[in-house]
């Protein structure tokens, strides 16, 4: 192959409108832009170093517990 010339993108081109449709194609090419930007977000945010994050608060068990306290479920 030699490269794309005019010809050969004027052809795919083509086809894409045929197979598509001209309505369709601004949508396509919109997702294929937020697509781009989204992967690029998140290439840099591999850069980046994390949020450090508050440590969670510690879990009693059932040794450390009052006696009276009653149990916990969700907190």
């Amino acid at each position: 192959m030699e490269g794309f010339g005019i010809e050969k993108i004027l052809l795919i081109l083509g086809v894409v409108l045929l197979f598509f449709g001209a309505r369709r194609i601004p949508e396509i090419a919109g997702s294929f832009g937020k697509g781009i930007r989204e992967f690029k977000r998140q290439m840099s945010s591999i850069d980046d170093p994390p949020a450090l994050q508050p440590p969670a608060p510690p879990i009693q068990t059932t040794a450390e517990r009052e006696p009276g306290e009653p149990k916990k479920l969700l907190e």
